[in-house]
């Protein structure tokens, strides 16, 4: 048990500290064997995965996995090694048994695609909403945040990969039951909890059970994405959970392929999923000096989302710091996300934001009718508030988000 959770248990009624045993005890019994460094064990300790195939299953068409060109056999045929395809991101991984998808997350043992990630969160905290970003969504409120390891990207600029480029053995990480999250979310007054910090795709199921407990208690859920789903899990996703940060990380195909080992159209079709689904949404543009940040590129960008997505989505234009394969770039100039912010104005979007910039004043929510501020921002911390039922103090204007 860490310092913070005795803390959190001084003020509990002695119900809820039963309960908080109870399901603390629990895990103890289900992580009795201990956490195994080898790939076998990892696999045995996992759950089994939702959304792959089989390529014996004998309804299965062969075509789905195989090129138009390529000659095929006659059915039936039996493959002699198990593989299955995980068809969760657009990656679509084939994976033989004992073999591993690209994220590092899920495995092939004996035919089934098993989750290696299920219970075992690598980081836990409490963290304001806005550190998300989310800047209309609850603002003010506190998120528990979790993420585990693995991603299906690779991006060069990464600043979790110590968790999102790690192996599941690399970080021990006792079970964490999703009642367990849900204890400690409630044991923290939290009303949200938040996947986030790695790629939640990867821990799929164990984001959607921990959701499915959390709804039934009041709690809401959001997500931090980079957006590289397939539509069918996305679309399971968006009925679950409240609010969707997705990372568009550059409007260019050459961009993705080069910098984040990934294609630029799944995640142009997972903003327009979430934005359909009408679940909250918003967007971060991590601005990258040299890479993402031309004016061709930044202008694109925001008149695609203009076009396709609508005015009221946030969008955060964040500025980048040197980390990981990238320590030789300098920081973002601010006046480029600043040319950004105004570019975004300019084409009709009313709620853009500077991130990453503590108390720039393109952190403050304005009111798109009379542009005063009506929530007032230093960092992640909410230092005025002026909306009455989601509307503007000064004008009466409404102001888009989920507020209440």
């Amino acid at each position: 048990m860490t310092p913070s959770s005795v803390t959190g248990l001084r003020c509990l009624s002695r119900r809820t500290f039963l309960s908080y045993l109870l399901a603390l005890g629990a895990d103890m019994l289900l992580t009795s064997g201990g956490w195994s460094a080898s790939a076998e064990g990892t696999a045995r300790q996992g759950r089994n995965a939702r959304h792959w195939l089989s390529a014996n299953d004998p309804s299965l068409d062969c075509r789905t996995c195989h090129d138009a060109s390529e000659k095929l056999p006659p059915k039936p045929y039996v493959h002699a090694k198990p593989i299955v395809r995980c068809t969760l991101c657009a990656k679509n991984c084939m994976i033989a048994p004992g073999e591993r998808g690209v994220c590092r997350a899920r495995m092939n043992e004996n035919g089934k695609l098993f989750s290696l990630v299920y219970g075992k969160p690598v980081a836990l905290h409490l963290d304001p909403i806005e550190k998300k970003p989310f800047y209309h969504f609850l603002p003010g409120k506190q998120a528990y945040s979790l993420g585990t390891t693995g991603c299906p990207l690779s991006c060069q600029f990464c600043q979790n990969w110590e968790i999102s480029q790690a192996m599941p053995e690399d970080i021990a990480a006792p079970y964490r039951s999703p009642e367990w999250i849900r204890q400690e979310a409630s044991i923290r007054s939290a009303p949200v909890i938040a996947f986030t910090y790695n790629e939640p795709t990867v821990f799929f199921e164990y984001m959607m059970d921990i959701a499915s407990l959390a709804k039934e208690k009041g709690i809401r859920c959001v997500v931090v994405s980079c957006g590289f789903m397939n539509p069918q899990p996305l679309q399971e996703m968006c009925m679950m959970m409240d609010a969707i940060k997705i990372d568009l990380k550059g409007f260019s195909g050459d961009f993705y392929r080069r910098f984040c080992k990934a294609d630029l159209e799944p995640v142009l079709r997972s903003i327009k999923t979430v934005a359909k689904s009408k679940v909250h949404l918003e967007i971060v543009n991590l601005v990258i000096p040299g890479l993402n940040d031309s004016l061709p590129m930044m202008t694109e960008l925001i008149r695609w989302v203009a076009g396709e997505i609508g005015p009221d989505v946030p969008i955060h234009f964040t500025r980048f710091h040197p980390d990981y394969q990238m320590r030789n770039l300098p920081p973002t100039p601010v006046a480029t996300l600043e040319k950004a912010y105004d570019l975004a104005l300019q084409a009709g979007l009313r709620y853009p934001y500077v991130g990453n910039v503590p108390a720039h004043p393109g952190n403050h929510t304005r009111c798109p009718n009379c542009h005063r501020v009506v929530i007032e921002r230093n960092g992640f911390f909410v230092v005025s508030h002026h909306l009455e039922a989601g509307k503007c103090r000064y004008c009466g204007a409404g102001v888009s988000g989920v507020w209440i």
